[in-house]
């Protein structure tokens, strides 16, 4: 592909250091979403500012900046509202436009809304930070609207639906929330609960369907979990939650649903509150960056592969395959 240049006057030019393997990115691999052949495809990034347009101000040319998985210009109505994936002059990579973030160079549309520093000065991390600065792109800022959305506090049961990287940034956010109990619903990959146990699940479920309902019932003296935090969008998974969860407590879900029914009714007489959806990552990035920074969270740990951008197809096998839980793809491999 040409390198790309600014085009509009509110444009930056990254050279993208490190991209990632999204979950839902496997949608497309898996030829289950409309993305059409020729598509370039990616949206979690980081790395440096090589040009601006004229009407960039708060980002230069040298700032280390994250790049979130959607870019907006933080200054109308919805973005105002911390709303930021539903700006009215945003839009997602690979749709709205053709770049995205698998490869050596991006346009970022509204840079001034949509880039942030990892650190004040514009310089770079540290090279152990850099991970945990990738997953602050999408990731942990999906698990952290999980959680936060379903109103995770001081006391709280919480029931984490999937063993991804999203999910176990769900585990992390619970705990930063101050979560009492965290309870995942993971697979039998044995390397996949060990990471949810080290990252805050103090029981880590196998059982699937209804069998994981009684597991979580029996957890909760029959009651059921204050919220579950849905992070894998399937029909299962969603009526799992559904039937987890206390009554009157929250589903909060951030997996792209795939043929989701819900009955109303159901939620009506339980007094069940649905919440979540597209987490707006750039909003949540000020308040989680301190945590990286300060080391009180490392969602960097969820990349259990890193392979560079000419092996990016052995990449989507692994992850395709669940032999790696998400993979970092260092353009300079």
């Amino acid at each position: 592909m040409p390198d790309p240049v600014v085009v509009d006057p509110t444009d930056a030019v990254v050279r993208v250091e490190a991209a990632a393997v999204c979950g839902s990115d496997l949608w497309s691999y898996r030829g289950q979403s409309t993305a059409k052949p020729g598509s370039r495809i990616g949206h979690e990034a980081v790395g440096t500012v090589i040009a601006t347009g004229d009407e960039v101000t708060d980002i230069a040319v040298g700032d280390w900046v994250i790049v979130p998985f959607r870019w907006s210009d933080g200054v109308c109505a919805a973005c105002a509202r911390g709303l930021t994936t539903s700006c009215e002059h945003g839009g997602f990579w690979g749709r709205e436009i053709t770049e995205a973030c698998q490869a050596e160079l991006l346009r970022v549309p509204q840079a001034d809304g949509t880039l942030v520093r990892a650190l004040p000065d514009g310089s770079r991390p540290d090279d152990a930070l850099v991970p945990s600065m990738l997953a602050l792109a999408d990731v942990m800022g999906t698990g952290y609207h999980a959680a936060l959305s379903a109103g995770v506090g001081p006391g709280s049961t919480t029931v984490v639906i999937g063993d991804g990287a999203v999910g176990q940034c769900a585990i992390i956010a619970a705990r930063l929330l101050g979560a009492a109990r965290v309870v995942a619903l993971a697979s039998t990959h044995a390397d996949r609960q060990a990471l949810a146990r080290s990252l805050g699940a103090d029981e880590v479920i196998t059982a699937r369907g209804d069998d994981a309902v009684v597991a979580v019932a029996a957890l909760t003296d029959g009651a059921g979990a204050d919220q579950v935090l849905e992070c894998v969008g399937t029909a299962q998974s969603f009526s799992t939650a559904l039937a987890a969860v206390r009554s009157g407590g929250t589903v909060s879900y951030v997996g792209i649903p795939h043929g989701v029914q819900i009955d109303l009714a159901t939620l009506f007489a339980r007094n069940v509150t649905i919440t979540g959806g597209v987490a707006p990552v750039r909003h949540y990035l000020p308040a989680l960056l301190p945590a990286v920074l300060e080391r009180r969270i490392d969602p960097g740990r969820v990349f259990t592969d890193r392979l560079g951008l000419s092996e990016v197809a052995e990449a989507y096998r692994r992850m395709d395959a669940r032999e790696a839980l998400k993979v970092l793809i260092d353009t300079s491999a």
